[in-house]
């Protein structure tokens, strides 16, 4: 394949090659911007490392029936509702490592976005949530914790 023979797919094509830069440039700013966040994206396998060798503060945001069905071992719930990061409990963790977590991943990251605002240097969120975990064959203890 040339540049010749690419350009002149783009003159044939132009809409379709308008549609193909657009959404190479939406992948890349989306990609950029998550560089910048403040919080950072683990999987199943890296949040298990934080866990074990970092003690990191596990808050699941999920509703209460669906944190009852299946959490992770040792996480607190607390509901996207009454998620406050400047709760007591939360501020004496301000500088620790905090994972937060939901059922699909969308509610953790509106909620670690929440804890960089208020000041917290060491958040990370479950990519995937509680889907990825058991993907990942990783255990969840039923009821309530």
């Amino acid at each position: 394949m040339t540049l010749a023979s690419l350009l002149d797919f783009a003159r044939a094509n132009p809409f379709m090659s308008l549609a193909f830069v657009g959404l190479s440039l939406a992948i890349v700013y989306h990609e950029i911007s998550r560089l910048f966040v403040g919080y950072k994206a683990v999987n199943p396998s890296a949040l298990t490392a934080l866990i074990n060798r970092e003690d990191a503060l596990v808050v699941d945001v999920s509703p209460s029936a669906d944190y009852e069905k299946g959490h992770v071992v040792g996480s607190r719930n607390v509901v996207m509702g009454q998620f406050d990061p400047e709760n007591k409990a939360l501020a004496k963790v301000r500088e620790l490592p905090v994972a937060l977590i939901c059922r699909t991943g969308a509610t953790s990251a509106q909620a670690a976005k929440r804890l960089v605002k208020a000041g917290f240097k060491q958040v990370y969120w479950l990519d995937g949530g509680i889907a990825a975990w058991q993907q990942a064959d990783l255990p969840l203890l039923k009821g309530k914790a």
